[in-house]
């Protein structure tokens, strides 16, 4: 147990001060966990703020509307995780009163809670002896016990998983989890791990031999593939038309500004007229591009052109296709999706500055 207590004494003098930290509340750290998942600790640390001025305890979070969720965690991206969050609460208001599960076997249930989540619960708010695996754990005792097997792959994360709980700290269960937590943060991190600072150089396999670059192995992930899209404000005075996405799949149920995807060498501006025709029955012109940018996602790359279009022939909007006339006043309300959150951006403060003009 020499790791535990030299890793906890560094980190009674080391640790992070993090805000969902300042107490042990089952659902405050559930929260920072789902928040802290492909997002760094201090873009967090604003969201978790002003979620917690929301919805400052998990009922008020099982009663809010979904919209207003997604709309709170606009910025966070991977909405799904939002979702998830809020169905969840409800599965712990309704089947256990409110009161977070402390057993492994009933939380691991709930909507959204995986093994790392459930550890981290677990072991900081109940002091339960239950690890929580995260990149930054498997990195830190692949270095430590020269663990030579790609830590993507569910053996290596099974023979990793054994090493944490044999030297788990048996009184401190939570501390020595987020010891690891701040270690792989801050020491024990990727490339270029500072080894001098590190509580752990004297038992660290990876640094005796000289291997502490080149551990972890972990197989390199597939470029996301490019995607061209091209997408219009379409514009009626104080009115634009606006599209809400299906309740599946991804970015599910946000808005955003009617996007056509644009296949090979097909001519953009003729796919979109054509688009926009077929599914709103609209007759427009595009004028100008507004703005062009990239977002990347997991899996794809989203490169996306804005164009301001006007309408020379207007029919009514079908009913049940998602599209929506949509006065700008109202926006608040509404969750924009990825790169449509930075074109809404742009109108505000181009409005901000003097009326939109599209001539």
């Amino acid at each position: 147990m020499e790791i535990a207590k030299l890793l906890l004494a560094w980190y009674k003098c080391s640790k992070r001060d993090l805000p969902w930290r300042k107490d042990k509340d089952p659902y405050k750290i559930w929260v920072s966990e789902i928040m802290l998942q492909q997002t760094r600790v201090e873009a967090v640390k604003p969201y978790f703020a002003r979620w917690m001025e929301s919805y400052p305890t998990l009922e008020n979070l099982a009663e809010a509307k979904e919209e207003d969720v997604v709309r709170h965690w606009q910025g966070l991206g991977y909405y799904s995780r939002a979702r998830n969050l809020l169905q969840g609460v409800r599965e712990v208001s309704q089947s256990y009163g409110g009161q977070v599960p402390q057993t492994k076997e009933e939380i691991i249930g709930i909507a959204g809670i995986g093994d790392y989540t459930s550890g981290a619960i677990l072991s900081i708010a109940y002091n339960k002896k239950e690890p929580a695996i995260d990149g930054n754990v498997l990195r830190v005792f692949s270095r430590l016990f020269c663990v030579e097997g790609d830590i993507s792959m569910p053996a290596t994360k099974k023979v990793i998983r054994k090493l944490v709980e044999g030297e788990m700290s048996e009184d401190y269960p939570g501390d020595f989890n987020q010891a690891l937590m701040d270690l792989g943060a801050m020491i024990c991190i990727p490339k270029t791990p500072r080894c001098t600072l590190c509580p752990l150089k004297s038992c660290c396999c990876a640094k005796g031999k000289g291997l502490e670059g080149q551990l972890p192995i972990k197989k390199k992930k597939a470029p996301p593939k490019a995607v061209r899209l091209m997408a219009g404000v379409i514009r009626q005075g104080e009115t634009f038309l606006l599209h809400q996405r299906l309740n599946k799949g991804l970015l599910a149920g946000m808005w955003e500004f009617p996007t056509v995807e644009i296949q090979g060498d097909e001519a953009a501006m003729d796919v979109f007229r054509k688009f926009i025709h077929e599914e709103t029955g609209q007759v427009i012109e595009l004028e100008r591009l507004l703005l062009e940018c990239t977002h990347i996602f997991s899996h794809r790359q989203w490169d996306i052109s804005f164009y301001s279009c006007v309408v020379t022939s207007e029919k009514e909007v079908p009913i049940g296709r998602g599209f929506k006339w949509v006065n700008r006043e109202n926006w608040e309300r509404l969750s924009f999706a990825g790169p449509h959150r930075k074109m809404e951006k742009y109108l505000k403060e181009k409005s901000a500055q003097e009326s939109l003009q599209f001539s």
